[in-house]
Protein backbone atom coordinates (compact mmCIF):
# COMPACT_ATOMS: atom_id res chain seq x y z
CA UNK A 1 0.00 0.00 0.00
CA UNK A 2 1.47 3.61 -0.65
CA UNK A 3 0.22 6.70 1.27
CA UNK A 4 -0.17 9.16 -1.30
CA UNK A 5 -1.26 12.82 -0.65
CA UNK A 6 -2.68 15.15 -3.96
CA UNK A 7 -1.19 18.60 -4.43
CA UNK A 8 -3.81 21.02 -5.60
CA UNK A 9 -7.46 19.93 -5.79
CA UNK A 10 -8.82 21.80 -9.06
CA UNK A 11 -10.88 20.59 -12.41
CA UNK A 12 -7.97 18.10 -12.45
CA UNK A 13 -6.99 17.09 -9.26
CA UNK A 14 -10.74 16.64 -8.19
CA UNK A 15 -10.72 13.81 -10.80
CA UNK A 16 -7.35 12.58 -9.32
CA UNK A 17 -8.69 12.56 -5.85
CA UNK A 18 -11.71 10.56 -6.83
CA UNK A 19 -9.72 8.04 -8.80
CA UNK A 20 -7.07 7.51 -6.26
CA UNK A 21 -10.19 6.32 -3.83
CA UNK A 22 -10.78 3.53 -6.57
CA UNK A 23 -7.57 2.21 -6.53
CA UNK A 24 -6.31 -0.21 -3.80
CA UNK A 25 -2.94 -0.07 -3.70
CA UNK A 26 -3.39 3.87 -3.09
CA UNK A 27 -4.20 5.07 0.48
CA UNK A 28 -5.38 8.89 0.24
CA UNK A 29 -4.28 10.45 3.30
CA UNK A 30 -5.32 14.01 1.88
CA UNK A 31 -4.72 16.84 -0.01
CA UNK A 32 -3.48 20.60 0.11
CA UNK A 33 -5.09 23.27 -2.00
CA UNK A 34 -4.24 27.10 -1.50
CA UNK A 35 -7.88 28.54 -2.19
CA UNK A 36 -9.82 28.41 0.73
CA UNK A 37 -13.34 28.38 -0.21
CA UNK A 38 -12.71 25.42 -3.08
CA UNK A 39 -10.45 23.26 -0.47
CA UNK A 40 -13.87 23.05 2.33
CA UNK A 41 -15.73 22.12 -0.95
CA UNK A 42 -13.64 19.33 -1.78
CA UNK A 43 -12.85 18.29 1.95
CA UNK A 44 -16.74 18.03 2.20
CA UNK A 45 -17.27 16.58 -0.99
CA UNK A 46 -14.71 13.36 -0.64
CA UNK A 47 -14.57 13.34 2.78
CA UNK A 48 -11.05 13.50 3.39
CA UNK A 49 -8.47 15.05 5.39
CA UNK A 50 -7.36 18.80 4.27
CA UNK A 51 -3.87 19.83 4.93
CA UNK A 52 -3.27 23.34 5.82
CA UNK A 53 0.36 23.04 4.00
CA UNK A 54 2.51 20.88 1.82
CA UNK A 55 5.01 20.58 4.36
CA UNK A 56 2.52 19.01 7.24
CA UNK A 57 1.30 16.56 4.09
CA UNK A 58 4.29 15.48 2.55
CA UNK A 59 5.53 14.17 6.41
CA UNK A 60 2.88 11.79 5.87
CA UNK A 61 2.85 10.19 2.94
CA UNK A 62 5.05 7.89 0.43
CA UNK A 63 4.28 9.82 -2.66
CA UNK A 64 3.00 13.01 -4.15
CA UNK A 65 0.42 13.37 -7.16
CA UNK A 66 1.40 17.22 -8.34
CA UNK A 67 -1.97 18.39 -10.12
CA UNK A 68 -1.09 22.07 -9.28
CA UNK A 69 -0.72 24.89 -11.61
CA UNK A 70 2.67 24.35 -14.06
CA UNK A 71 4.25 27.43 -12.70
CA UNK A 72 4.41 25.52 -9.07
CA UNK A 73 5.35 21.70 -10.63
CA UNK A 74 8.98 22.40 -9.85
CA UNK A 75 9.30 23.91 -6.42
CA UNK A 76 6.14 21.10 -5.69
CA UNK A 77 8.26 18.73 -7.00
CA UNK A 78 11.40 19.42 -5.52
CA UNK A 79 10.56 19.67 -2.02
CA UNK A 80 8.89 16.25 -2.48
CA UNK A 81 12.02 14.58 -4.09
CA UNK A 82 14.20 15.91 -1.01
CA UNK A 83 11.99 14.01 1.68
CA UNK A 84 12.56 10.84 -0.52
CA UNK A 85 9.10 11.26 -1.52
CA UNK A 86 7.78 9.65 -4.86
CA UNK A 87 6.36 12.35 -7.28
CA UNK A 88 3.81 11.89 -10.45
CA UNK A 89 3.71 15.58 -12.20
CA UNK A 90 0.77 16.40 -14.17
CA UNK A 91 1.94 17.78 -18.07
CA UNK A 92 3.99 19.80 -19.03
CA UNK A 93 6.76 18.61 -16.26
CA UNK A 94 7.43 22.05 -15.68
CA UNK A 95 7.45 25.39 -16.69
CA UNK A 96 11.13 25.72 -17.90
CA UNK A 97 13.63 23.23 -19.16
CA UNK A 98 16.14 24.29 -16.89
CA UNK A 99 13.32 23.23 -13.94
CA UNK A 100 12.91 19.63 -15.98
CA UNK A 101 16.96 19.09 -16.15
CA UNK A 102 17.13 20.04 -12.40
CA UNK A 103 14.66 17.23 -11.44
CA UNK A 104 15.74 14.84 -13.59
CA UNK A 105 19.40 15.16 -11.69
CA UNK A 106 17.53 14.85 -8.06
CA UNK A 107 15.53 11.96 -9.02
CA UNK A 108 18.29 10.14 -10.46
CA UNK A 109 20.48 11.32 -6.62
CA UNK A 110 16.85 10.31 -4.76
CA UNK A 111 16.53 6.95 -6.20
CA UNK A 112 12.67 7.08 -6.37
CA UNK A 113 9.80 6.55 -9.09
CA UNK A 114 9.34 10.04 -10.88
CA UNK A 115 6.12 9.81 -13.50
CA UNK A 116 4.78 12.84 -16.03
CA UNK A 117 1.06 12.49 -16.79
CA UNK A 118 1.19 12.46 -20.26
CA UNK A 119 -2.41 10.61 -19.76
CA UNK A 120 -2.86 10.21 -23.79
CA UNK A 121 -0.34 7.37 -23.67
CA UNK A 122 -2.61 5.64 -22.24
CA UNK A 123 -5.79 6.06 -24.21
CA UNK A 124 -7.28 2.75 -24.92
CA UNK A 125 -7.00 4.12 -28.79
CA UNK A 126 -3.47 4.06 -28.69
CA UNK A 127 -3.29 0.87 -26.43
CA UNK A 128 -5.10 -1.01 -28.96
CA UNK A 129 -1.21 -0.40 -30.94
CA UNK A 130 1.05 -1.84 -28.47
CA UNK A 131 1.12 -5.01 -29.99
CA UNK A 132 1.34 -3.82 -33.82
CA UNK A 133 5.10 -2.83 -34.76
CA UNK A 134 4.94 0.70 -35.99
CA UNK A 135 7.13 2.60 -38.00
CA UNK A 136 5.64 5.73 -39.26
CA UNK A 137 6.88 7.80 -42.27
CA UNK A 138 4.31 10.75 -42.05
CA UNK A 139 2.04 11.17 -38.92
CA UNK A 140 -0.55 14.10 -38.97
CA UNK A 141 -2.33 15.26 -36.16
CA UNK A 142 -5.51 17.78 -35.32
CA UNK A 143 -5.73 18.49 -31.37
CA UNK A 144 -8.76 21.24 -31.24
CA UNK A 145 -10.21 22.68 -28.18
CA UNK A 146 -13.16 24.72 -27.58
CA UNK A 147 -12.18 28.04 -25.66
CA UNK A 148 -11.99 27.15 -21.58
CA UNK A 149 -10.17 29.92 -19.63
CA UNK A 150 -8.77 27.37 -17.45
CA UNK A 151 -6.03 26.28 -19.94
CA UNK A 152 -4.79 29.86 -20.98
CA UNK A 153 -2.22 30.60 -18.52
CA UNK A 154 0.38 28.40 -21.01
CA UNK A 155 0.65 28.65 -24.47
CA UNK A 156 -1.70 26.14 -26.60
CA UNK A 157 1.69 24.11 -26.85
CA UNK A 158 2.34 23.41 -23.91
CA UNK A 159 -1.44 22.85 -22.65
CA UNK A 160 -2.76 20.67 -25.67
CA UNK A 161 0.37 20.11 -28.56
CA UNK A 162 2.46 18.40 -25.92
CA UNK A 163 0.48 15.20 -25.81
CA UNK A 164 0.81 14.81 -29.02
CA UNK A 165 3.80 15.64 -29.43
CA UNK A 166 5.19 13.28 -26.60
CA UNK A 167 3.00 10.59 -28.52
CA UNK A 168 4.68 11.21 -31.59
CA UNK A 169 8.10 10.85 -30.20
CA UNK A 170 7.32 7.61 -28.29
CA UNK A 171 6.69 6.05 -31.82
CA UNK A 172 9.09 7.70 -33.98
CA UNK A 173 12.47 6.02 -33.14
CA UNK A 174 14.97 8.53 -34.34
CA UNK A 175 16.14 12.06 -33.27
CA UNK A 176 15.02 15.63 -33.89
CA UNK A 177 16.84 16.76 -37.26
CA UNK A 178 14.27 20.02 -38.09
CA UNK A 179 11.37 21.90 -36.91
CA UNK A 180 9.08 24.26 -38.43
CA UNK A 181 6.76 26.43 -36.83
CA UNK A 182 4.14 28.81 -36.80
CA UNK A 183 1.13 30.21 -34.49
CA UNK A 184 -1.21 32.92 -33.49
CA UNK A 185 -2.49 34.87 -30.32
CA UNK A 186 -6.40 35.47 -30.49
CA UNK A 187 -7.59 35.17 -27.01
CA UNK A 188 -4.76 35.08 -24.89
CA UNK A 189 -1.21 36.71 -24.88
CA UNK A 190 0.61 33.43 -25.73
CA UNK A 191 -0.02 31.38 -28.66
CA UNK A 192 -3.91 29.95 -29.01
CA UNK A 193 -3.60 28.36 -32.75
CA UNK A 194 -0.31 26.48 -33.73
CA UNK A 195 1.25 24.03 -36.37
CA UNK A 196 4.44 23.03 -36.56
CA UNK A 197 6.78 20.36 -38.70
CA UNK A 198 9.14 18.22 -37.20
CA UNK A 199 11.55 16.19 -39.33
CA UNK A 200 13.33 13.18 -38.04
CA UNK A 201 16.71 11.33 -39.31
CA UNK A 202 15.15 8.83 -40.40
CA UNK A 203 13.12 10.90 -42.89
CA UNK A 204 10.00 10.34 -40.91
CA UNK A 205 7.82 13.56 -40.99
CA UNK A 206 5.22 14.72 -38.53
CA UNK A 207 2.71 17.69 -38.82
CA UNK A 208 0.81 18.95 -35.69
CA UNK A 209 -2.08 21.25 -35.18
CA UNK A 210 -3.47 22.10 -32.29
CA UNK A 211 -6.11 24.82 -31.05
CA UNK A 212 -8.26 26.08 -27.86
CA UNK A 213 -10.76 28.66 -29.81
CA UNK A 214 -12.11 25.73 -32.12
CA UNK A 215 -16.06 25.45 -32.35
CA UNK A 216 -15.50 21.73 -31.76
CA UNK A 217 -13.01 19.53 -29.83
CA UNK A 218 -11.05 16.82 -31.89
CA UNK A 219 -8.04 14.61 -31.22
CA UNK A 220 -6.97 12.87 -34.27
CA UNK A 221 -4.12 10.86 -35.44
CA UNK A 222 -3.04 9.83 -38.32
CA UNK A 223 0.03 7.62 -39.02
CA UNK A 224 1.45 6.29 -42.44
CA UNK A 225 3.73 3.72 -42.79
CA UNK A 226 4.90 1.33 -46.07
CA UNK A 227 2.52 -1.31 -44.52
CA UNK A 228 -0.26 0.49 -43.00
CA UNK A 229 -2.15 3.59 -42.75
CA UNK A 230 -3.48 3.82 -39.35
CA UNK A 231 -6.36 5.94 -38.07
CA UNK A 232 -6.54 6.94 -34.02
CA UNK A 233 -9.35 9.15 -32.90
CA UNK A 234 -8.30 9.57 -28.87
CA UNK A 235 -11.48 11.53 -28.28
CA UNK A 236 -13.73 9.28 -28.70
CA UNK A 237 -11.66 6.04 -28.26
CA UNK A 238 -11.64 4.54 -31.69
CA UNK A 239 -8.48 3.06 -34.10
CA UNK A 240 -8.49 1.82 -37.49
CA UNK A 241 -6.13 0.20 -39.57
CA UNK A 242 -6.03 0.27 -43.32
CA UNK A 243 -3.01 -2.32 -44.57
CA UNK A 244 -1.62 -4.37 -47.42
CA UNK A 245 -2.99 -8.04 -47.19
CA UNK A 246 -0.36 -10.33 -47.75
CA UNK A 247 -0.50 -12.85 -50.62
CA UNK A 248 -1.30 -16.08 -48.07
CA UNK A 249 -4.12 -14.18 -46.46
CA UNK A 250 -7.63 -15.64 -47.71
CA UNK A 251 -9.77 -13.17 -49.36
CA UNK A 252 -12.06 -11.29 -46.85
CA UNK A 253 -15.32 -9.39 -47.97
CA UNK A 254 -14.43 -6.46 -46.59
CA UNK A 255 -11.18 -6.24 -48.60
CA UNK A 256 -10.79 -3.03 -51.29
CA UNK A 257 -8.92 -5.00 -54.35
CA UNK A 258 -7.00 -2.86 -56.34
CA UNK A 259 -5.40 -3.62 -60.01
CA UNK A 260 -1.85 -1.92 -60.35
CA UNK A 261 -0.56 -1.10 -63.48
CA UNK A 262 1.18 -4.64 -64.44
CA UNK A 263 -1.87 -6.37 -63.92
CA UNK A 264 -1.50 -7.42 -60.12
CA UNK A 265 -4.35 -7.08 -57.36
CA UNK A 266 -3.96 -6.05 -54.40
CA UNK A 267 -6.16 -5.82 -51.45
CA UNK A 268 -6.61 -3.53 -48.98
CA UNK A 269 -7.84 -4.79 -45.65
CA UNK A 270 -9.21 -2.93 -42.97
CA UNK A 271 -9.37 -3.54 -39.36
CA UNK A 272 -10.73 -2.64 -36.31
CA UNK A 273 -8.50 -3.62 -32.74
CA UNK A 274 -10.64 -4.07 -30.38
CA UNK A 275 -10.72 -0.95 -27.65
CA UNK A 276 -10.36 -1.88 -23.68
CA UNK A 277 -12.79 -0.03 -21.91
CA UNK A 278 -10.31 1.70 -19.49
CA UNK A 279 -9.91 5.00 -17.49
CA UNK A 280 -6.86 6.39 -18.58
CA UNK A 281 -6.48 8.80 -15.58
CA UNK A 282 -6.86 5.80 -13.47
CA UNK A 283 -4.75 3.27 -15.22
CA UNK A 284 -1.58 5.96 -15.55
CA UNK A 285 -1.97 6.45 -11.04
CA UNK A 286 -2.02 2.71 -10.89
CA UNK A 287 0.76 2.11 -12.74
CA UNK A 288 2.38 4.57 -10.68
CA UNK A 289 1.40 2.56 -7.78
CA UNK A 290 2.59 -0.51 -9.03
CA UNK A 291 6.09 0.99 -10.51
CA UNK A 292 6.92 1.94 -6.69
CA UNK A 293 5.93 -0.89 -5.14
CA UNK A 294 7.78 -3.40 -8.07
CA UNK A 295 10.64 -0.71 -7.97
CA UNK A 296 9.96 -0.64 -11.67
CA UNK A 297 10.01 1.99 -14.58
CA UNK A 298 6.91 4.08 -14.80
CA UNK A 299 5.43 4.33 -18.63
CA UNK A 300 6.22 7.56 -18.68
CA UNK A 301 9.30 8.77 -16.85
CA UNK A 302 10.29 11.87 -16.33
CA UNK A 303 13.07 12.05 -19.11
CA UNK A 304 10.15 11.79 -21.53
CA UNK A 305 8.68 14.46 -19.90
CA UNK A 306 11.47 16.37 -20.71
CA UNK A 307 12.05 15.50 -24.32
CA UNK A 308 8.32 16.33 -24.92
CA UNK A 309 9.05 19.83 -23.19
CA UNK A 310 12.66 20.28 -24.97
CA UNK A 311 10.54 20.30 -28.28
CA UNK A 312 7.43 22.06 -27.37
CA UNK A 313 9.81 25.08 -26.36
CA UNK A 314 11.27 24.77 -29.83
CA UNK A 315 8.45 25.28 -31.42
CA UNK A 316 7.34 27.95 -29.13
CA UNK A 317 10.88 29.65 -29.89
CA UNK A 318 9.89 29.13 -33.72
CA UNK A 319 6.44 30.95 -33.52
CA UNK A 320 8.28 33.73 -31.65
CA UNK A 321 10.38 34.64 -34.53
CA UNK A 322 8.16 33.98 -37.01
CA UNK A 323 5.60 36.82 -35.39
CA UNK A 324 4.61 39.72 -37.93
CA UNK A 325 5.49 43.11 -36.35
CA UNK A 326 2.16 44.92 -34.91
Amino acid sequence: MVKIGVLGAGHLGKIHIGLIQKIPDLELMGFYDPDEENAVRVENEFKITRFMDIESLTQQVDAVDIVTPTLSHYECAVDAIKKGKHVFIEKPITNTLSEAQDLLHLVEEADIVAQVGHVERLNPAFLALKDRKLNPMFIETHRLAQFNPRGTDVPVVLDLMIHDIDIILSVVNSNVKKISANGVSIISDSPDIANARIEFDNGCVANITASRISLKNMRKMRIFQNDAYIALDFLNKKTGIFRLAGPEEPPSPFGLQLETGNNEKKVIKFETPAIADSNAIQMELELFSQSILNHTEPPVTLLDGYNALKVAYEILNKIEKNKVPQ
